[in-house]
């Protein structure tokens, strides 16, 4: 087999965060509205279905809708766009991904089975079949640090043997020593890391991020991409200021009210305030308190000007 030709993911792209009603229902008008900020928000594409877009706690029938007015806005603005297909049911990932055919979006993500998971003959089963279900369509590995099953960059290049559609990767990124790594198994390959990482890697290795810091600001998280081209020290200075943010207000959470990284990209959302994503979790998922979103806003303000 060849590997794809198809063109490389590059830059930051945004998550579609889910509004959700008092009701516990999403609420699809404020959603529409969230894609409309997105896709005129200069970014490099759109996502849906990622682990900020609570992917794991969807119907059916909750998921066709949101593909569906995903693919609309984003093919109206002219936007690329990708989807998940991620599910803890590996056949259900691979019908997902059977339909979008119809839909056929710039790239398809997809998580490793994890409710058990696999083993080496099992992963090349599973990526085998996805590779003959998807088509044309590219795809894109999201592997995140909570995966019951963590590939290394040499198992990864094993995979695009399998499936020439597999063109890129999210991964929590690392060291010069990874980057290294990366850049001698992984060419002509799409490496995404997380947002507040980029101005280190990007010099390295990195093609960008599917963005935590665009869910406190498309545009913040864009000028960041910008200046780590531009003025390397300045985007590596803002990036201290990011990681100094988030490790003061956002990831304290986690331990002081158990919250989700889900939980705690909604309420980057709302302190941010670009669009009409709260921090309201789909139940029984719990949400940032409003004392501790008021907090992390009056802190932007000081520590973070570029996302107001």
């Amino acid at each position: 087999m060849t590997l794809s030709s198809n063109p490389l993911p590059q830059g930051i792209w945004g998550t579609i965060l889910l509004p959700i009603t008092e009701h516990d229902q999403i609420d699809w008008g404020a959603l529409a509205e969230e894609l409309d900020v997105l896709t005129n928000s200069g970014l490099a594409g759109i996502y849906a279905n990622g682990t900020a877009g609570e992917f794991h706690n969807q119907t059916e029938a909750e998921y066709e809708q949101l593909v569906s007015l995903v693919a609309q806005k984003a093919r109206a603005a002219g936007m690329p766009f990708q989807i998940g297909v991620s599910n803890t049911n590996p056949r259900v990932a691979l019908e997902r991904l059977r339909r979008l055919q119809d839909v056929h979006p710039s790239a398809a993500q997809f998580t490793l089975p994890d409710w058990w998971a696999p083993s080496a003959p099992e992963l090349d089963n599973f990526v085998v079949g996805l590779q003959a279900a998807a088509g044309d369509i590219p795809l894109i590995l999201y592997n995140p640090p909570q995966a019951k099953l963590r590939l290394s960059l040499a198992q990864i290049a094993q995979l695009r043997l399998l499936a020439p559609n597999l063109i890129g990767t999210k991964l929590p990124g690392g060291d010069a020593a990874w980057y290294a790594e990366r850049r001698r198994l992984l060419p002509d390959f799409s490496v995404f890391v997380p947002g507040h990482t980029v101005a280190f890697g990007r010099p390295l290795g990195a093609d960008g991020a599917y963005s935590n810091v665009a869910c406190l600001g498309p545009r913040g998280a864009l000028h960041h991409w910008q200046l780590s081209a531009t003025a390397p020290e300045s985007a590596a200075e803002l990036e201290r200021r990011i990681q100094h943010f988030m490790a003061q207000h956002v990831l304290p959470l986690v331990g002081s009210h158990g919250l989700s990284h889900p939980a705690l990209d909604k309420m980057m959302a709302e302190v941010g305030a670009w669009g009409p994503v709260r921090a309201r979790m789909l139940w029984p998922y719990a949400s940032a308190p409003q004392a501790a979103i008021e907090r992390a806003r009056a802190a932007l303000r000081d520590m973070l000007p570029e996302f107001l």
